[in-house]
């Protein structure tokens, strides 16, 4: 395939992602709260299918394991929200079983495996490793927030989500500087300030409550 093409999913997702934290921020910045609109996740998941794509797409094992830790997360918070329910039927199984057809297909059709996901020349064992810690430092926040969100049974962005996603972002960022990867600079340097506004919206926020 192209890499105009490649690059054209990677962008498009990272696009997807920017929209959904420009759009949050506008809506807290209205608020004057951190506030979590069902179109976040929504925008959230389309853009993780289609950078699970783009890594797949680029032999990057590091951006597919992100993605797909994050991938069920995302729908969870959309049936936290009520959202998921309301969705065809048809498109609920496509989007749940799309990583594991993606997986498996890629496997069996010997595309790779993993002994060449660990051994891609263009990523030496050190920087495969960051992109990794990276990668996993950036998903557990979303872990946290799903956690959260269990506890209080409502999806939500609690202050310890952006102050992960600012660690997570910086850590992408030194990734993708030394990977030459503009997908993920592009997108990581947009979201890394709107990571930082949240973080004083929520102490504004909590500031005036008390």
């Amino acid at each position: 395939m192209s890499d105009w093409v490649i690059y054209a999913i990677g962008f498009s997702a990272q696009a997807l992602f920017s929209g959904r934290l420009l759009l949050q921020w506008i809506l807290s910045e209205k608020n004057n709260k951190v506030v979590t609109p069902s179109v976040f996740w929504k925008l959230s998941l389309l853009a993780s299918f289609l950078l699970f794509v783009y890594g797949y797409l680029r032999d990057d094992f590091a951006i597919m394991l992100g993605q797909s830790l994050t991938y069920y997360i995302y729908i969870r918070n959309l049936q936290l929200q009520g959202q998921w329910q309301k969705s065809p039927k048809p498109l609920q199984w496509l989007l749940l079983v799309f990583p594991v057809i993606i997986v498996i297909y890629g496997y069996n059709n010997g595309q790779y495996d993993i002994i060449t996901l660990f051994e891609n020349k263009a990523i030496p064992t050190w920087l495969l490793t960051l992109g990794v810690i990276a990668q996993l430092t950036f998903t557990l926040r979303f872990v946290y927030q799903w956690i959260t969100s269990e506890k209080n049974k409502k999806s939500q962005l609690p202050i310890g989500f952006w102050r992960m996603s600012v660690v997570g972002a910086v850590l992408i960022l030194s990734y993708a500087i030394i990977r030459e990867d503009p997908v993920l600079f592009i997108g990581h340097c947009a979201g890394l300030v709107l990571y930082i506004r949240n973080i004083f919206i929520w102490k504004k926020q909590h500031y005036e409550v008390s």
